[in-house]
């Protein structure tokens, strides 16, 4: 991969600021003179506000400012957040409820913002918080996943939040008909708290004709946007930035009520004002992920090939809409609901639902795990009841190479493929032919092994257009301007080494400028790994633009026609003229000349289509039945990303991926009681992995360069999960068929595991 990446395993940069304390995060910078704010939250599930009384609490020491929804509306604030309205199968629009900023009459979950407590030390506001009179008249709290139960909104008097679909429901249901063999499987994912490292945080100031918001979220112009409409500025009278952010995983995209609210302190105050939340406080209001139950059927013809694919799904809103264009699970399950299978008809049918917990609107890991997880867990089944090897199923059904570019029943276009060749890479390298041998070795020690295959394919999803701006600086540095917003991921390393490669500029005198809505007045932000691949298509063109731009200055000073000269990723040259001058040398001649206007370059790119990043994940689980206690034994990943810029940091992006999904099989579960009360709500009752609970994991790069960008690229920040869950699952219900579990639903606690081998989970059904 000559001209677009080195494909070098580069270390990371910025890790060494990271690990020696250095990082800037928005805990760091917020200013030292900044008031502190807390966030008095609602006890209570479901109710009607019957008392909220804040005047004692605004006489406490030390409080500057006190508010509710009441006192925003008096300001002139729109409260309401935005939130996405699906069509139902009838034609009309879903449920499109007013989700405020502070709770209005009622209150929807536990961590419900109720009101704001601004003082000069968070001790203070805390415990003004406890001063304020806050009485509810409880309501009884709808937790389950169906129609029917206490009213959440009178939008959606059963709350169902929609019923939407997609496919040919009448070609499916007869392919069904005329199946030689259907499969059908329940699937349950379960929902998981995001728990990034650094918790959400913001401060805002405000100058008297300007705001300032700076938070730790996944792009700036989103939350511009949010914050323009809310308070009705202009948008030249709002900026947003972003400093370091700890760990994103989709659910810093979208708005919180904190951003809103620390701004309208603010703007109340003439005075600076932050707020960063507690663990337990994060766990209680960060949007969750996952949360859905799925009905998967597939019908097969007497060869053992897919005819027809009908997922009926239901998931949980929580309190209020999803933000994002469309909730997540329709989303996702839309784009890549047939997998890799060659499968013309499909259908499917999603119901959302309002429940009294907090919004489900992110994944973490993100990606499409739960499309994948939901067709990988029901082709495993099928294998099973077929008599069919889970490979060969898996090949005989695999889209071909000669049938791309290839069409999907549900409007997408994959570009290229080789499904098989990444499957049988997997095999090899995963020691398939080895597994009877491990298993037969494990049983005489009274161990069950299981082996669990799952092959994923996602898309890559956002705005697929990205801006960079490129500055020469006087001291001989350059400074590239993204769009998008790392969260760890190594991007300062990645955009460095891109532009390097394409300017011959050394990768240590490139600055990465990210997060500041006033430098770059437009970026899609990150998500959807859509980061790496639109940047570098940004930063291509903005390289073009520079080249040409040098090449007319320098037909002057080498006195030849421009079209004479040429770069090659190093160096201008041009027959007969001695001057070879580097990128910088001639950013310094057009300094020196008084070319101000060649020391900056901007410009935007579009992709002209999706790419499509696959692979095969292969888990190995032993589980010790006296105990039910699952280890994770062997892990491998061949991986079809297409071109890799850094080898080493998609590595990295794929353990880490993976660990996050072996996370939720195994240990990961949020859990509510009748009332709605989070019983999860600590580190000491919600478990995440650790690294005594993940293996060696293997990585492999098996490349199809893609035909949708000129990189070749394929994005890979999501992979890891994508493909873990449904691997580690099937590998769990693998080692457990023989002993009669037939259905198995993560996580795989010792305790589950353990009540599904004495037969007691399945007596209970």
């Amino acid at each position: 991969m000559e001209k677009f990446g080195k494909s070098q395993p580069i270390k990371r940069v910025e890790d060494v600021r990271f690990l020696t304390g250095a990082g800037r995060y928005v805990d760091d910078i917020a200013p030292k003179e900044a008031l502190h704010a807390f966030v008095f939250r609602s006890s209570v599930a479901h109710g009607l506000i019957t008392e909220l009384d804040v005047s004692d609490a605004a006489t406490a020491d030390g409080v500057h400012l006190v508010f509710t929804c009441a006192d925003m509306e008096a300001a002139g604030v729109n409260i309401a957040i935005g939130g996405a309205i699906l069509k139902n199968r009838d034609g009309s629009d879903g449920a499109s409820p007013l989700r405020p900023m502070l709770a209005k009459g009622k209150v929807r979950f536990v961590g419900e913002p109720v009101a704001m407590v601004v003082a000069d030390t968070y001790e203070q506001a805390r415990d003004a918080a406890e001063l304020i009179m806050f009485e509810v008249d409880e309501l009884p709290a709808a937790m389950a996943m169906a129609r029917g139960g206490e009213t959440l909104h009178e939008e959606s008097v059963d709350n169902c939040a929609f019923d939407w679909g997609m496919g040919d429901e009448q070609a499916t249901e007869a392919a069904f008909k005329s199946a030689a063999k259907t499969v059908e499987l329940e699937v349950g994912d379960n929902r998981i708290i995001v728990n990034s490292i650094e918790p959400r945080g913001c401060f805002a100031e405000w100058d008297g004709t300007r705001l300032h918001l700076a938070n730790n979220g996944q792009g700036v112009w989103v939350h511009k946007g949010n914050l323009v409409k809310a308070f009705g500025l202009d948008e030249s009278a709002v900026r947003v930035t972003n400093p370091d952010t700890g760990g994103a995983f989709g659910m810093k995209a979208m708005a919180y009520p904190e951003h809103f609210l620390v701004s309208h302190a603010a703007r109340a105050l003439g005075k600076p004002v932050r707020w960063m939340s507690e663990r337990t406080e994060a766990m209680l209001s960060d949007n969750g992920g996952r949360d859905l139950v799925s009905v998967a059927e597939l019908a097969f013809d007497e060869n053992n090939k897919i005819t027809a694919y009908r997922v009926r799904t239901k998931c949980n809103l929580g309190a209020y809409n999803s933000q994002f264009g469309q909730p997540i699970q329709t989303t996702l399950f839309s784009r890549v609901l047939m997998g890799v299978y060659d499968v013309q008809t499909t259908w499917l049918q999603v119901e959302g639902y309002y429940t009294n917990t907090v919004q489900v609107d992110a994944y973490r890991g993100a990606g499409r795990p739960e499309a994948i997880y939901v067709l990988e867990r029901v082709m495993d089944r099928a294998a099973r009841e077929l008599g069919v090897d889970p490979w060969e199923l898996r090949r005989i059904n695999f889209i071909k190479p000669d049938q791309f570019p290839y069409a999907t029943a549900t409007g997408e276009t994959y570009d290229v493929g080789d499904f098989n060749k990444v499957l049988t890479r997997g095999a090899s390298q995963a020691d398939a032919a080895g597994f009877a041998a491990r298993r037969k070795a494990d049983a005489a020690k009274g161990l069950l092994r299981g082996q669990g295959v799952c092959y994923y394919i996602e898309s890559i999803l956002g705005d697929p257009s990205e801006g960079a701006k490129v500055n020469f600086l006087e001291d001989g540095t350059v400074e590239i301007l993204v769009g998008t917003q790392s969260g760890g991921q190594g991007h300062e390393t990645v955009y460095a080494t891109f532009l390097s490669d394409q300017t011959g500029i050394p990768p240590e005198n490139i600055r990465v400028i990210q997060g500041d809505s006033d430098l770059i007045a437009k970026g899609g932000g990150t998500g959807g790994s859509r980061s790496v691949t639109t940047q570098n298509n940004a930063t291509l063109a903005t390289v073009d633009k520079l080249v040409d731009a040098f090449t007319a200055f320098l037909s002057e000073e080498m006195g030849v026609p421009a079209s004479e000269i040429s770069f090659d990723d190093d160096r201008f040259r041009a027959e007969g003229s001695n001057l070879t001058p580097t990128m910088l040398e001639v950013a310094d001649m057009a300094r020196d000349k008084g070319r101000d206007d060649l020391m900056t370059h901007h410009e935007r790119a579009t992709l002209p289509a999706r790419s499509f990043p696959n692979g095969v994940h292969v888990c190995e689980v032993v589980i010790d039945p006296e105990t039910g206690i699952v280890t994770t034994d062997r892990y491998t990943v061949v991986d079809d990303f297409g071109n890799l810029i850094n080898p080493l940091l998609a590595e990295g992006q794929v353990h880490g991926g993976v660990v996050q999904g072996i996370g939720q099989a195994l240990q990961e579960r949020v859990v509510y009681d009748e009332d709605g009360q989070l019983l999860t709500a600590s580190f000491m009752d919600y478990a995440m992995p650790r690294a005594m609970d993940v293996p060696y994991i293997s990585f492999t790069s098996e490349p199809v360069p893609s035909t949708a960008n000129i990189m070749g690229m394929k994005g890979c920040g999501e992979a890891g999960t994508v493909g873990a869950l449904a691997a580690v699952s099937n590998a769990v219900q693998d080692a457990l068929w023989d002993h009669g579990v037939r259905q198995a639903d993560m996580p795989f606690t010792p305790h589950k595991v353990w009540e599904l081998l004495q037969g007691e989970a399945i007596a209970a059904e």
